[in-house]
C-alpha cells in the first residue's frame, strides 16, 4: 500500500508582476520535477464533464489551470483526495500510477498539462478495476 501524499504534490510557481500584468515561470527539471516532453491543454469542457479517468505506468504530469478553475480527484487505489486548481501559479504534480479525474471546469477553464513522456497509449490504464488490480488494491 502506497501513501497517497507520496504520489502528488502542490507546486507554487514564481510569479512576477507589475503594471503590465503578471508572468508565471515553470521550467522543466527546475520548477517542474522532470524534463518536459509533451504539453497539451483542455478547454471548453462543461462543468459536468469528467476528463482523465486513467492512470499512467510511466508518465508524470503537472496540471496547471492557467485560466479559470477545475478540480482533480487523485486516487492511488487505497485513498483519494480532491484538489482544486484555481490559481495560474499553482501546479499539481502527479507521479506514475495514480488515477486522475478532472472535473467541475469553470466556463473559462484552460487546464494546461506538462508531461514527462511523449504519448504512448500502451502505458495508459483506462479501466479502474484493472488499475486496482495492478496496484494491489483489488478486493
Amino acid at each position: 500500500m502506497s501513501n497517497l501524499e507520496e504520489k502528488y504534490k502542490i507546486l507554487e510557481f514564481t510569479e512576477f508582476g507589475d503594471e503590465r500584468g503578471s508572468l508565471v515561470v515553470a521550467e522543466g527539471d527546475k520548477d517542474v520535477p522532470f524534463e518536459i516532453k509533451r504539453v497539451f491543454y483542455m478547454y471548453g469542457s462543461d462543468p459536468d464533464i469528467i476528463r482523465g479517468q486513467h492512470a499512467n505506468r510511466q508518465s508524470e504530469f503537472v496540471l496547471i489551470n492557467v485560466s479559470g478553475s477545475s478540480k482533480v480527484r487523485v486516487d492511488n487505489g487505497f485513498e483519494e483526495k480532491i484538489i482544486e486548481l484555481n490559481k495560474p501559479r499553482m501546479g499539481l504534480y502527479l507521479s506514475t500510477m495514480i488515477w486522475k479525474d478532472m472535473y467541475d471546469f469553470s466556463e473559462d477553464s484552460v487546464l494546461l498539462v506538462l508531461a514527462s513522456t511523449h504519448y504512448d497509449g500502451q502505458e495508459y490504464i483506462r479501466d479502474y478495476d484493472a488499475f486496482l488490480r495492478e496496484v494491489g488494491a483489488a478486493k
